[in-house]
């Protein structure tokens, strides 16, 4: 660990110019104190790293200072820093790594290519966090030593044990064959085989996470873009799925498209409304939905769908028309 953070150090210095002790300590999160002593390590090495006093002063490297780290021309590295945009290292516990394989990724570049490729990075845009007209997303918070058993066992190929808790249903033990990971829209899933049955286990609602020394039941190849695209079939095409055709303004129809499974059908009414016929996953999921849209949206059927609006809406304006509520 020590000499991955004196090479990161390194590159920082490299590509800053001067950084001070307090910044350093930052970028590579440890303590000031920790830098302090990594950087008489690195003048002991030969490193030519020098202290400037005052005010805005720091630590710095000796003008024409060079790694070894080389071999990736333009596009290459900036196909790399672009990837690493995304937000999937970070749930599944690589942000770190993350941080300073990115800082050789630039290091490697002649120069004359570095400032360039790191600004046309800021040019780019990668999985947002809002979409037009949609709420805010919110990354789901997964404990590191859980990420990291779970990672361990996807990658060396053995069984893993987990704690699940699946919707409504108090958390379980299973034991799971691990296929991969998968992160949308800052959500971390599981892609895992129970029994020889496909599963898809989402990674907040695993509590505990073993990874055992027996290996996987699993192909030694996998698609793993095709088995999500699989399994998300699957998922809004099964269970206990509600249909319903709702009247939406224009307006609002992302965030209804957003909270929807899939949309089955779509046409314009003469007023300028859209007639879309959606799917939930069940009906609490169908009834939370349209609510939330209030009068830009009108639920045409099912009938009981309506009914519980109506009903709901009904003791609201009963309670705050001053029956108790």
């Amino acid at each position: 660990m020590r000499a991955d953070r004196l090479v990161s150090l390194v590159l920082l210095l490299r590509q800053h110019g001067r950084l001070s002790a307090t910044a350093l300590a930052r970028e590579l999160e440890v303590s000031t104190r920790t830098v302090l002593r990594d950087i008489e390590a690195l003048s002991a090495a030969g490193v030519p790293v020098y202290a400037e006093r005052g005010r805005h002063g720091g630590f710095a490297l000796l003008p024409g200072f060079q790694t070894e780290l080389t071999g990736l021309n333009h596009d290459e590295a900036l196909a790399l820093l672009v990837a690493g945009s995304r937000r999937g290292a970070q749930t599944f516990g690589l942000g770190a790594a993350l941080a300073s394989a990115m800082r050789k990724v630039v290091d490697a570049l002649p120069e004359s290519h570095r400032a360039t490729a790191a600004g046309a990075v800021q040019r780019l845009l990668i999985d947002p966090e809002t979409d037009l007209l949609s709420r805010r997303l919110v990354a789901e918070e997964v404990p590191d030593t859980i990420v990291a058993e779970v990672r361990g066992a996807v990658f060396a190929g053995h069984k893993l044990r987990i704690r699940y808790a699946a919707v409504d249903q108090t958390p379980k033990w299973r034991t799971v064959d691990p296929i991969g990971l998968v992160t949308v829209r800052g959500q971390g899933y599981l892609l895992a085989t129970r029994s020889g049955a496909d599963r898809t286990y989402r990674l907040s609602r695993i509590s505990a996470a073993e990874e055992l020394a027996e290996p996987a039941q699993r192909p030694d190849r996998v698609d793993l873009d095709r088995a999500w695209q699989e399994r998300s079939t699957q998922f809004r095409t099964g269970g206990d799925q509600v249909a319903v055709l709702v009247r939406v303004d224009p307006a609002r129809r992302q965030d209804l498209v957003g909270t929807a499974l899939a949309v089955l059908a779509e046409e314009a009414d003469a007023d300028g409304r859209l007639r879309l016929e959606v799917t939930f996953q069940d009906s609490r999921h169908a009834e939370w939905a349209l609510w939330q849209l209030a009068t830009n949206a009108e639920v045409l059927a099912p009938e009981w769908l309506r009914t519980s609006l109506r009903d709901r809406a009904a003791a609201i304006a009963a309670c705050y028309g001053g029956s108790s509520c």
